[in-house]
């Protein structure tokens, strides 16, 4: 079949595109900015890239006419844009507008179960889509999942912040909420096993695990899998603007995230029974089974997507990384740097490895310092850390930075800042005529950004100086 994959760099999408190519399958992969895909999908004969821009009916002549299926996983959980869910709706007219005019015979969206009689923004903002998904030109499969839980979702690696940093928890009432968390293996097995089944078409199936949890049931769970014991105390009293900010200041999520997840979290999701078990032959792990493969991803070092790459947690950029890339010259403040390179491979190695639990190699103390000041000021922090611990793409968070250009073979890894700035700021490593060359750049925004250039000017003597001496030492 000729599959297309929409939401091709999300955190599903990452992992369903390598299980239709295992099965065979010729894949499209759909984006908005090419820099962010895979490189090694470059190299697969078997993927194809297109850049397309659901909001942008016009590149969508870039995807072939002659699709099987295509896949729908275009969604947000951002409160970035106060209009999210015009933006979504728009996406959803324009591929169902599209594709009306190719060869496409099945459509398939991972939508959310929504089952109550108050849905939050964002399940409202879902059901919508799956309302204007639905055409006579193809046959629509849609599948509503809950908390979806593998290694680098955003409801495991919260989970995980909760209950590895606080013993005790004085806690919203909302974790309280029953819910039937979902194995992120079993979604895939849901998504990839549906693909030409005529019996699925048009139709809805909720998708869950086989039990029904609080919150605070999936969190002392959790803890009891890591040996960990934990007491939570519920209140009542808190507002659901102080339950955004008590899962901004402990876990690695941004304010807005944090309140997009707070507004769903209210709303019970108790999945609907029906055959789809029996049709694809799928039935869903435990949470507990789903929670002890997340860690086992997690300590092969092989999380093969995560939450935090999305742009979801971006605090500054929105997909539009080819704007950036270009590091500028006029009214802008560097601090450059230049050391002879003894090992290439093994500073090449150091380079790629930095944030994260590895840290910046030098005086991290102050690196933490201006995290804890980001966080405190409305910013992401350091808590996002990195996905891998020695390799990095282009879109990966590496703590308060975006990767925006990664090149082993260029020698050559730029990163842009997404702390909270008067100005905006990039750091880039490159390896030419034996040296390493560290260029730190800042352009101001008005006064603000002088005096903050300024300010920290000091500190930036002696921190990039220790951090470069570090990557070009090889002993």
């Amino acid at each position: 079949m000729k599959i297309l994959v929409t939401g091709s760099t999300g955190y599903i999408g990452k992992r369903l595109i390598p299980i239709l190519i295992n099965e065979g399958h010729e894949v499209i992969c759909a984006v908005r900015d090419t820099l962010r895909v895979d490189k090694s999908y470059l190299q697969d004969e078997h993927i194809k890239i297109v850049e397309a821009d659901f909001l942008k009916p016009e590149t969508l002549q870039n995807i072939p006419k002659d699709i099987d299926v295509a896949y729908y996983l275009i969604h947000s959980m951002s409160n970035t844009s106060k209009d999210f869910e015009a933006l979504e709706a728009a996406c959803a007219i324009n591929f169902k507008n599209y594709f009306k005019t190719t060869e496409i015979k099945q459509v398939i969206y991972l939508s959310g179960i929504t089952n109550d009689a108050y849905l939050s923004k964002h399940l409202q903002s879902r059901k919508n889509v799956e309302e204007l998904l639905e055409s006579e030109t193809y046959a629509l499969t849609i599948f509503k999942a809950g908390i979806i839980v593998g290694s680098g979702s955003s409801s495991f690696e919260i989970i995980r912040d909760l209950v590895e940093k606080l013993p005790v928890m004085i806690a919203p009432k909302w974790l309280n909420t029953k819910t039937q968390p979902i194995a992120v293996r079993d979604v895939l097995a849901f998504l990839s096993k549906a693909k030409g089944k005529e019996e699925l078409y048009n139709k809805s199936f909720d998708v869950f695990g086989p039990e029904i949890l609080t919150y605070k049931h999936m969190l002392l769970k959790f803890a009891k899998i890591r040996n960990l014991k934990r007491y939570i105390l519920t209140v009542p009293v808190m507002t659901p603007k102080l339950s955004s900010y008590w899962l901004y200041f402990v876990t690695a999520t941004s304010y807005k995230l944090a309140s997009s997840l707070v507004d769903s979290m209210g709303v019970e999701i108790i999945g609907e029974k029906s055959n789809i078990n029996q049709i694809l032959d799928v039935y869903p792990i435990t949470y507990q089974d789903a929670v002890a493969l997340a860690f086992e991803k997690i300590e092969q070092n092989s999380i093969v997507s995560s939450w935090k790459d999305s742009m979801v947690s971006s605090g500054r950029l929105k997909n539009n990384i080819h704007k950036y890339i270009n590091v500028p010259t006029y009214g802008c403040f560097k601090d450059y740097k230049e050391r002879k390179v003894i090992d290439t491979e093994k500073t090449i190695n150091r380079i790629w490895s930095i944030g994260g639990s590895t840290g910046w190699y030098y005086g991290n103390y102050l690196w933490k310092i201006r995290g804890y000041m980001d966080k405190l000021f409305g910013g992401i922090g350091l808590r996002r850390g990195r996905t891998h611990i020695s390799e990095l793409n282009v879109g990966d968070a590496l703590d308060f930075w975006r990767v925006i250009f990664s090149d082993k073979k260029e020698r050559k890894l730029l990163l842009y800042a997404e702390m909270k700035l008067p100005g905006e700021a990039w750091l880039e490593f490159k390896i030419e005529d034996g040296l390493l060359k560290q260029t730190a750049t800042f352009r101001p925004r008005g006064l603000a950004g002088r005096l903050y250039w300024y300010s920290v000017l000091p500190f930036h003597g002696f921190i990039f100086r220790g951090m470069i001496n570090k990557l070009v030492d090889v002993n």
